[in-house]
């Protein structure tokens, strides 16, 4: 049995033969073992560990019933499922040490499905036609590296000849520098915040990490937590301190960084213990300032950036975050705490910021522990989020937390 990295190539050979033939061939030549996934419908060309036949059969059908099928989408849900348990299935018996993909936007879409079933840290790339434009169907919440394939994957020319081979090198670089780390039996907790809050949650990260904890940090403008909860639904995570509660907010309102009504449900289904904080609730995330004005007329509003306008919340849109989180901790299994500064939410909302309102973090804290189930204790704190005592008391309730897990 071979004893170099082993890297699973993904690509269609139907379409596809010269380039996979080409990549496969910088691959080897960088010293690492090649395991092709072909998960080509029109044509079956031979000569990939995993073909079509080997795909379609993982998923309990055949190539001929696939083909019958008629329909683009329905072929490709199907070729998905196979190649997704077929990959694993291989992964099982000697895991591979990388992912390479290069297609469209079909093969993108294959790619990135197979590649986010796969742990972090797993080095995935894909070369795509879709790189330059829209990626997060692609990526999801997991470390997927995309390059621009720049022309389209017809052919080798001048261009597509050295993205191809620099792809190939890079996974052939990064697989043989990959080395699974076996976990330290630490207590692993999750944290969301934004540079907003960020003094704040330093503080409760570096102290926890004194005790011996791993913490994760997120940077919660979208991606970040949904992120922190498919982490929090696959990993055994001690504790989620979900501190910056701006996708909430923006899920209310329509600002940018929605992320739909399920966020921050994922611990307290899985009885993960958790404590809330309403980091950030002073404003929604809104686009260019006359996009933002637009958007949300009559408000207070911070230009963050060209691109980013920090809006001011009122007490009804918080009254609506206290009401939301009713249903958020309605899922939780396990122990929930709540703590709600009464001097600010964020750095925006402070004598430095430019949208402060020192009317509403008293009556906010007054509306959540009036609409808070009895078994979720809501504490005020008489301090802004980013002072040193409303840190201690997150870092004195999160130890609490976790001594009682040992």
């Amino acid at each position: 049995m071979s004893e170099l990295p082993r890297v699973l190539l993904i690509i269609t050979q139907d379409t596809k033969e010269i380039e996979a033939r080409f990549v496969r061939r910088v691959l080897e030549s960088a010293g690492v073992e090649v395991v092709h996934l072909d998960a080509s419908i029109r044509q079956t060309i031979g000569g990939a560990e995993i073909g079509p036949d080997e795909v379609t059969a993982a998923a309990g059908t055949d190539i001929q019933s696939v083909r019958a099928l008629g329909h683009e989408g329905k072929c490709q849900d199907v070729m998905i499922e196979g190649a997704i348990k077929a990959a694993h299935d291989y992964h099982a018996k000697r895991p591979f040490s990388g992912m390479l993909a290069v297609g469209g936007s079909m093969g993108s879409a294959m790619a990135g499905a197979l590649m986010q079933s796969f742990p972090y840290g797993l080095p995935k790339l894909i070369v795509s036609t879709m790189a330059s434009g829209f990626t997060a169907p692609y990526m999801g919440v997991k470390d997927i590296a995309m390059m621009n394939a720049v022309t389209d994957v017809s052919g080798i020319n001048s261009i597509s000849r050295d993205v191809y081979r620099n792809a190939a090198l890079a996974v052939a670089g990064m697989a043989k520098g990959y080395d699974p780390e076996i976990l330290a039996d630490r207590p692993l907790v999750l944290i969301t915040t934004l540079s907003t809050t960020e003094k704040s949650v330093r503080r409760i990260r570096e102290a926890l990490e004194a005790d011996g904890a791993e913490v994760m940090v997120f940077h919660s403008s979208g991606a970040g937590g949904q992120t922190l909860d498919a982490i929090a639904a696959e990993r055994d995570v001690a504790l989620v301190l979900d501190l910056s509660l701006t996708e909430m907010v923006d899920h209310l309102n329509g600002g940018l960084a929605d992320t739909g009504p399920d966020r921050g449900k994922a611990g307290l289904r899985r009885g993960v213990p958790t404590i809330f904080a309403p980091g950030n609730a002073d404003f929604i995330i809104a686009g260019p300032i006359d996009a933002a004005r637009a958007q949300f007329p009559g408000k207070r509003y911070h230009e963050h950036n060209p691109q980013l306008t920090a809006v001011r919340t009122d007490l009804p849109e918080l009254r609506a975050l206290a009401d939301h989180l009713v249903t958020v901790v309605a899922e939780a299994k396990g122990p929930v705490h709540i703590f709600t500064p009464l001097g600010g939410f964020s750095n925006h909302d402070s004598p430095d910021g430019h949208i402060q309102d020192t009317s509403q973090p008293a009556p906010f804290a007054e509306y959540l522990k009036s609409v808070m189930p009895a078994n979720v204790p809501v504490t005020a704190i008489d301090a802004h989020f980013n002072d040193v005592a409303f840190s201690d008391a997150i870092i004195a309730d999160a130890r609490a937390l976790l001594k009682g897990q040992t």
